[in-house]
């Protein structure tokens, strides 16, 4: 192997490590949450996966502008990974807590709150199995209901 691959090889092994150290941060737990940035953040996210959508669906329409295309198309899929993220990492790993089925409330608020977290990852995925903007509108119900019962903590 050239030097140069080589080079190349540990500078994505190094730009690896740094994203791994990076998306460990809040695993830790560090006590550090921003509830409201998480909820504004989910919500731009969902706002430019809707952007792509329409940006797709322009673009499709003449194949001179399949760069700009594939470039949406990587835009939207990284939003919705992104929009799971904070769902999984974020709030059903670190802020939900399993509560007993014996405490029937709080039981119950769990139950709806790792439903909708759950629904929430379903319609990120199928947005970026489509172009239908109804993915968007049902993420944005879902994250307001979300935060509803969760604000209720």
């Amino acid at each position: 192997m050239s030097r140069a691959k080589k080079m190349a090889v540990a500078g994505c092994l190094a730009m690896a490590g740094v994203a791994a150290v990076a998306l460990a941060h809040c695993q830790i737990p560090c006590g550090i949450y921003g509830d409201s940035t998480r909820f504004t953040t989910m919500r731009e996210h969902v706002t430019t996966i809707e952007k792509s959508m329409k940006q797709i669906v322009e673009l499709g329409a003449d194949t001179a502008n399949m760069n700009q295309l594939v470039r949406w198309v990587d835009n939207k899929e990284t939003h919705a990974d992104a929009l799971s993220e904070i769902v999984t990492a974020y709030f059903m790993t670190q802020r939900i807590k399993p509560v007993a089925e014996e405490q029937k409330e709080a039981y119950a608020k769990y139950v709806t709150e790792i439903t909708l977290l759950h629904q929430m990852l379903v319609e990120s995925m199928k947005s970026k199995q489509t172009t239908d903007p109804e993915h968007c509108a049902k993420l944005r119900t879902l994250i307001d209901q979300f935060e509803t019962s969760y604000s209720k903590h």
